[in-house]
């Protein structure tokens, strides 16, 4: 199973598509390693920078629609290759998300109460994703903390338990 905690990325936006996740001109790559350098480059985000802020970070927190556009399984590839494993975020596109699940990742929907307030920690948050009881927390720098749950059902679950799809497969059938 990978891991589903450390440090968070903070992408305040909404409807961040898979262009921007991963540029249409990189899906001839063929192998998830050539992806890594070109997360997010097409993303623009006033003072974000992919070089300097992707680094060292396993989790994202985002806004609404998470994923829309183009569906590419480059676009979680790309997360996985960098080692993002977790994406929180109010709302997903559907393909995106199952792309997440069937990757083995874990794409967290939550209400935007409880993103807005994921949101009030920045910065240099840490969060850990607690798959059994449904929970996470999160802590800054500064000592505050934050926990809340989230829902998720028993074929997700199962297939991040198993490490994605493939993996659930191969168990199970």
């Amino acid at each position: 199973m990978k891991n589903f905690s450390g440090p968070a990325l903070f992408l305040d936006r909404n409807d961040i598509n898979t262009d921007e996740i991963i540029p249409a001109k990189y899906l001839t790559e063929n192998t998830k390693e050539a992806l890594r350098p070109h997360i997010l480059e097409d993303l623009h985000l006033e003072g974000f920078d992919p070089h300097r802020d992707i680094t060292g970070k396993n989790i994202i927190v985002t806004r609404s629609n998470f994923g829309c556009g183009s569906s590419r399984e480059h676009a979680v590839w790309v997360f996985e290759v960098n080692d993002i494993n977790v994406v929180i975020a109010e709302s997903f596109a559907r393909i995106f998300r199952q792309n997440m699940f069937n990757c083995g990742m874990l794409a967290i929907e939550l209400p935007g109460g409880d993103i807005d307030s994921l949101f009030s920690l920045e910065p240099e948050v840490t969060i850990s994703v607690d798959l059994k009881h449904n929970l996470i927390t999160a802590a800054n720098k500064q000592g505050r903390k934050l926990a809340v749950t989230f829902n998720l059902n028993e074929f997700d679950r199962d297939l991040v338990m198993a490490g994605g799809w493939l993996a659930y497969a191969d168990r199970k059938y």
